[in-house]
């Protein structure tokens, strides 16, 4: 291929022909493939600067196989062989992440999980469901949806993500303020660690029998473990669901107003808060919109709660200000909320556009978002740069930043890394984490040691212990910036 590849560290040394042949021992010929266009195919991920590589005859990283497995015994069996021929392995779940998790930078095998996507039990009693991690996550809420339970776990990815994906970069939905993020659904799990030894835990409400091994591989990214099942808690679906929105002239009243319900143990299973910009852009017909920041909110569960709960969110939001807007806003969300059209409006005509997700405690939210849409204004070619809080906690709050621009001298790269460096720059001083539920890949990783600070140190020595050959998922999360 001609393709110019844009993370070009040195790819692992290994005989192809060699390994072409105990792949197909493992998998059988007809899940693996090393086809050109397969390779391309699993050569980018949704970074948003990937719809402008393409365009410009570039790719992220190029594998040297794919594998399709359907049990844990032929990843187990993968990652023995891998051992011994030091070979790169990349779990790669549905290719929706934008950060660059699951791209394969040193070249190697990509283990596409997909035929591994099976419900293998609903527990009704329990409140639980046994997922396969290749299940894509709109199957799984259909699945459960069909027999009267969700998972409530609804990212905006989730048409085309899966449950291993969720795992691995430690989601969140946009249902979470109620029903939790992914790590508060995981019951138990089975798991095929670095050097090929399959684990598996025990459900069980709660333990006190030592460290949570689950919680240290959720969020790894793959470089940890390539988890295969997981047993998740589910929900009877609601009964009832009332939509309610406020508009408010401030971005403080707005804060106020979702931190004060929270308080008051009333959790709304999703809660968002659009900055003016925001508003103007995505409820431009709504009459009290202008200049005001819109706030939309979904009770949902038992008839009696929800009655409540609506009745706490509108009182409060009256108290500090806001505009009730009634239930058009949230409906126009609900019709709106997986268009991702702007990527594929605005790049061919040489706009870069993205966004990055971070996150922060109530006492610092609304002095990191004035001074993040501040930084990212002073970078040169930014046109827009707004924000909106996408999950909201007791604790605090998820924004999203956004900007669109048009590189000066600088070239798309330099550009969004520009914006991106100031981004971080401006969460870290603020006291806020560099990343809600996207997660690190390539596109964080300079950041990874101001994020963790001493900790960091600990976390190459886990990496190290469980992988010492760095054969899953290498340059990663502990290598430092890439290239």
């Amino acid at each position: 291929m001609d393709f110019e590849v844009v993370y070009n560290k040195k790819s692992a040394e290994f005989d192809k022909t060699k390994l072409a042949k105990k792949l197909i021992a493992i998998f059988g010929e007809a899940n693996v493939s090393q086809k050109e266009i397969d390779i391309l195919s699993y050569s980018k991920d949704f970074i948003l600067l990937s719809a402008r590589w393409t365009l410009d005859g570039k790719v992220a990283a190029k594998p040297d196989f794919i594998v399709w497995p359907t049990s844990a015994k032929q990843i187990s069996d993968l990652l023995i062989l891998a051992n011994k021929v030091k070979v790169p392995i990349v779990p790669f779940g549905a290719g929706s992440g934008v950060v660059g998790g699951a791209l394969p930078i040193l070249g190697g095998v990509i283990v596409d999980m997909k035929k591994m996507d099976k419900l293998l039990e609903i527990n009704d009693q329990n409140l639980t469901a046994t997922i396969q991690t290749g299940k894509n996550g709109m199957n799984i809420e259909r699945d459960l949806n069909n027999k009267g339970y969700t998972l409530g776990h609804i990212p905006q990815s989730i048409f085309t993500s899966t449950l291993g994906g969720y795992l691995a970069h430690k989601a969140a939905g946009q249902f979470s303020t109620k029903y939790g993020k992914i790590e508060d659904m995981i019951i138990s799990f089975e798991a095929v660690l670095p050097t090929g030894e399959i684990i598996k835990s025990k459900a069980a409400p709660r333990t006190s029998v030592g460290p949570q091994v689950d919680k240290l591989l959720i969020g790894s990214e793959g470089t940890l473990a390539i988890i295969t099942e997981a047993t998740v808690r589910i929900w009877p679906q609601p009964e009832k669901r009332a939509l309610v929105s406020f508009a408010f002239e401030k971005m403080e009243d707005a804060l106020n107003s979702v931190r004060e319900i929270l308080r008051k143990q009333v959790y709304p299973a999703v809660v968002r808060i659009y900055d003016s910009d925001e508003t103007e852009r995505h409820f431009g017909s709504e009459k009290n919109y202008k200049d005001r920041c819109m706030t939309i909110f979904v009770c949902e569960g038992d008839t009696d709660v929800v009655a409540l709960e609506e009745k706490v969110t509108k009182q409060i939001c009256l108290k500090n200000f806001g505009i009730d807007c009634g239930e058009a806003p949230v409906e126009h969300w609900f019709e709106t909320r997986f268009n991702v059209s702007e990527i594929s409006k605005y790049t061919p005509i040489g706009v870069i556009v993205d966004t990055i997700e971070v996150a922060i405690m109530w006492d610092g939210a609304a002095n990191l978002y004035y001074e993040t849409i501040k930084a990212m204004k002073k970078v040169p070619g930014v046109v827009t740069a707004t924000g909106y809080v996408s999950h909201a906690y007791p604790q605090g709050v998820g924004f999203y930043f956004s900007f669109s621009g048009v590189p000066d001298k600088q070239s798309p790269e330099g550009f969004s890394k520009a914006v991106w460096d100031i981004t971080m720059e401006s969460t870290v001083k603020s006291g806020g984490s560099i990343a809600h539920h996207h997660g690190v890949g390539v596109v964080r990783s300079a950041w990874m040691e101001a994020e963790w600070g001493s900790i960091m140190p600990l976390l190459k020595k886990i990496k190290k212990a469980l992988d010492p050959k760095n054969i899953l998922n290498p340059g990663k999360l502990y290598d430092g910036p890439i290239e």
